[in-house]
């Protein structure tokens, strides 16, 4: 049973593979508003500047006092 499975899942496994890849119709995917000219795959693959902010510093330094938070509620209210 397990010497046919195998031949079968390489079959299964090669039948996908039919010619080199292709746009769909209607070309590749249009420009994004406010660019002038089209996006390379380098810059389309390019995550925006909010998908990785930079770390930013607590405005409190250790020093200071904090102030009392409101929502900071115990369980069940």
């Amino acid at each position: 049973m397990k010497a046919a499975a195998l031949p079968l899942l390489f079959l299964l496994a090669a039948c996908g593979a039919k010619g080199p890849l292709a746009w769909p119709e209607g070309g590749p995917p249009p420009t994004p508003p406010g660019v002038k000219e089209p996006l390379t795959t380098e810059q389309m693959l390019e995550p925006p500047p909010q998908a990785a902010p930079e770390r930013v510093d607590d405005p409190v330094r250790r020093s200071e006092e904090r102030r009392d938070d409101e929502f900071d509620l115990p369980p069940g209210l």
